[in-house]
């Protein structure tokens, strides 16, 4: 697959109307194939490293091709301003919220791209930046990361996430979970602010999906002995 247009056709093939439907429900747009991740892994490993072909597949706008390319980009070599228009170009929320974030994580820049983000009006801008500071907590090591402003999120999404729009609240009690996970010296206070938010209520449509109770989330992380265990990377794994 050495071309933007065989990738694309390869796609196609692999889409399926089972998929579709899927990905319908959960609010992705008509531009899309339908492939599952894990037939998108395999395309990836086969255009693995290339950074332009990523940049391409993302410019088309179908949600296949961009979550491939969040895939196989590496965010280090990307310039803000790139990355800035990816988060606002995302079409539905597997892309802002995971295929977007997995690529900023990897940039020096990627905590001032999500403190902007986040204060964006726009639902999956904001969204994407709550998950990309996530993002930089899980791989960060603790000394690396400002606690004073982390406690100020949370005391902000205390205030906030109850009126915050829809995917931003799933957003915020993720950045709540990932802070009580991810920072030892965060872990309590993060469930303090889980237990006083309480049950976060978001609109999944059609689907079986749930909105974690953060408080029995962090209980679980810390009661199995992974608190504080960062990541490697929090991209969509290739």
């Amino acid at each position: 697959m050495k071309t933007v247009s065989a990738v694309m056709a390869a796609l196609k093939k692999l889409g399926s109307a089972q998929t579709r439907k899927i990905y319908a429900k959960h609010g992705a747009p008509e531009d899309m194939f339908g492939v599952s991740v894990a037939n998108l892994k395999t395309v990836a490993k086969k255009i693995k490293g290339n950074q332009e072909m990523a940049m391409e597949l993302y410019e088309t706008g179908n949600s296949d091709a961009m979550y491939l390319a969040g895939m196989v980009a590496d965010g280090s070599l990307m310039k803000k301003a790139q990355l800035d228009k990816w988060a606002k170009a995302a079409t539905w929320y597997y892309v802002s919220e995971h295929a977007v974030p997995g690529v900023a994580c990897e940039n020096k820049d990627a905590k001032s791209l999500a403190l902007k983000w986040m204060k964006s009006k726009k639902e999956h801008v904001a969204a994407c930046g709550w998950c990309t500071y996530s993002g930089v907590i899980a791989m960060s090591d603790d000394s690396e990361l400002d606690k004073k402003e982390i406690e100020g999120l949370l005391k902000q999404i205390e205030k906030d996430i109850h009126s915050a729009p829809n995917r931003v609240r799933y957003t915020m009690n993720g950045f709540v979970i990932g802070v009580g996970g991810y920072m030892k010296g965060l872990s309590k206070k993060a469930t303090a602010t889980a237990k006083k938010v309480g049950k976060v209520e978001v609109n999944v449509g059609d689907t079986s999906c749930k909105v974690p109770f953060a408080p029995d989330y962090i209980k679980k992380i810390v009661d199995s002995g992974r608190l504080g265990k960062k990541r490697k990377t929090v991209k969509c794994s290739s």
